[in-house]
């Protein structure tokens, strides 16, 4: 029971005796389990060589997904345009996943509607929720745009998003001049960055497709930047400030850094900055686009080749120092503007912190997973800094994947030990750390089941978790910090640096025994 004047959080409260009694009770009569050298006996035989055999014949059944689905994906692409309500054409229970994801990772209220199909709308079709929903979300919220995707019901029943809304405004519902682009966005297949894509494609599509009439590349000065399903606030500020600081005049396709980080003054935003239409409208005019993770971009690249006439130009995200350096180059060349003294003393600070720590970083062996842009880019920094990737497993990655990252690995030294895995979950990853352990694992909050299970086994086991990828729940603020960039490798040299020394002081603890590495002096 608490008491007002000393409120607990979870932890220390669960110790408690009374809450201790609870769990006991509910384990012994409702849960049935097995004793407890059996499950002991289980455990074990799950972090064997021949358990990961058995694991990694798996093929019907996901355990600890390393991805989330598409229209999660499409709602973050909508929320970085201007006053957009993104709109989800399916059940509530989808809509209510997609809102606290995001509201757990960025800490922010999101906005999102959906249509909230039931059983009846499951063996009709949706149409009549999508014409009171469309009618209600514009009335009661009042977006300048609605931006329509679909779960996995509109999608298995068959539901026609472009009929649907061409009616919608026959009918009187929507004005017709009202903006509702849309995409399919099944669940069922690709992940949260294919959502993304087809989101974008979308919109680009509804506003450009038809609209290309004196439209001529290069003619507004500009470049368009399309960042893709990006989660780190920071990554938008350190792009734009680097082309600010090259006089280079852009325009961010997407971009939801104030909505999702807006300030506690007193107001409620629920919509801040944001793509505007017009910025959208104009964008074929630019010179060309850059799109910041390219292998997660098939659609869009397509789409702004074929329409726009862009040469989109061949580069990597740029992490670390080298694909900085290339991304910076190319801008440079297509502008033709210099790059400045402030970017060449950042890059030169980068490359003395990475001297500094090269010392601790070096053979280091690492577990990582997440995203096709992000490994990548995660692994040939690391490669940079010596270090060494063992695993890398990217759940929604592909064939284009693992030829991208077969060459990139084929010329580092520090990469013969490197295995790839692809369309593998973060279950097949904890047969790995068990068999073949790494030193560390870098990857989104999921990651900690496995730490924890590392841990069980015992202390010599474990695998500590270094979070970087969406999700993070388990940590506060980290979606405001950057990975892009060479401020972006600096943070995460010093992330994976002090995750090093945090280490050494966790091992070296025993006072008169391992003490040996204080590091301080008077």
């Amino acid at each position: 029971m608490q008491i007002v004047d000393d409120i607990k959080p979870c932890y220390p409260l669960f110790g408690e005796d009374a809450y201790k009694a609870t769990l006991a009770r509910k384990r012994e009569e409702f849960e049935e389990c097995h004793p407890e050298d059996k499950i002991a006996e289980t455990f074990l035989w799950t972090t064997s060589e021949e358990y990961k055999e058995l694991n990694f014949k798996r093929e019907a059944l996901t355990v600890n997904p390393g991805k989330a689905c598409q229209p999660l994906g499409a709602v973050l692409c909508a929320l970085g345009f201007e006053k957009t309500l993104p709109y989800v054409h399916g059940s509530q229970g989808c809509v209510a996943y997609f809102r606290t994801y995001f509201n757990r990772h960025f800490k922010e209220p999101i906005a999102c509607v959906s249509d909230s199909m039931t059983e009846d709308a499951a063996v009709f079709g949706g149409q009549k929720n999508m014409f009171s929903g469309l009618e209600n979300a514009r009335a009661l919220y009042k977006p300048e745009m609605m931006a329509v995707s679909t779960t996995c019901m509109a999608e298995v029943i068959g539901d026609d998003l472009n009929a649907f809304i061409g009616n919608a405004k026959k009918e009187g519902h929507l004005p017709q001049e009202f903006p509702t682009p849309f995409a399919h966005t099944p669940s069922f297949v690709g992940s949260h960055v294919t959502g993304w894509d087809n989101m974008f494609e979308g919109i680009i599509r509804y506003f450009t497709l038809n609209e290309m009439t004196g439209k001529q590349p290069g003619s507004n000065g500009k470049i368009n930047i399309v960042p893709g399903f990006e989660t780190y606030l920071g990554n938008f500020r350190v792009i734009k400030r680097m082309l600010t600081e090259m006089g280079v005049n852009y325009s961010f396709l997407s971009d939801p850094e104030e909505v999702l980080d807006t300030p506690a003054d007193g107001t409620y935003r629920m919509y801040a900055g944001g793509t505007s239409q017009a910025e959208v409208k104009d964008a074929p005019n630019s010179t060309t686009t850059l799109l910041l993770q390219p292998l997660q971009l098939v659609k869009t690249k397509k789409y702004v080749e074929a329409t726009w006439q862009h040469d989109i130009p061949k580069l990597d995200i740029p992490m670390g120092l080298e694909w900085t350096d290339q991304w910076l180059m190319k801008v440079s060349e297509i502008t033709g503007k210099p790059i400045p003294d402030s970017l060449t003393k950042e890059r030169g600070r980068l490359v003395d912190m990475m001297t500094d720590s090269h010392a601790w970083l070096h053979g280091k062996r690492y577990a990582v997973w997440g995203d096709p842009d992000f490994t990548m880019g995660i692994t040939q920094f690391l490669l940079e800094l010596g270090a060494e990737p063992l695993h890398v497993l990217c759940h929604n990655g592909g064939k284009r994947w693992e030829k991208a990252m077969k060459k990139m690995l084929e010329n580092s030294p520090y990469a013969q030990n490197t295995r790839l895995y692809s369309k593998h979950d973060l279950w097949h990853m904890r047969s790995l750390v068990f068999t073949e352990k790494p030193d560390f694992m870098i990857g989104n909050s999921y990651g900690k089941f496995i730490q924890r299970d590392t841990r069980h086994k015992g202390k010599p086991f474990e695998v500590p978790l270094i979070r970087m990828g969406f999700p993070i729940f388990d940590r506060h603020h980290l979606h405001r910090m950057t990975t892009l960039g060479y401020e972006g490798a600096m943070y995460i040299l010093t992330t994976l640096v002090n995750a090093v020394l945090e280490r050494l002081d966790d091992e070296t603890m025993v006072m008169g025994k391992t003490d040996y590495n204080y590091d301080l002096i008077r």
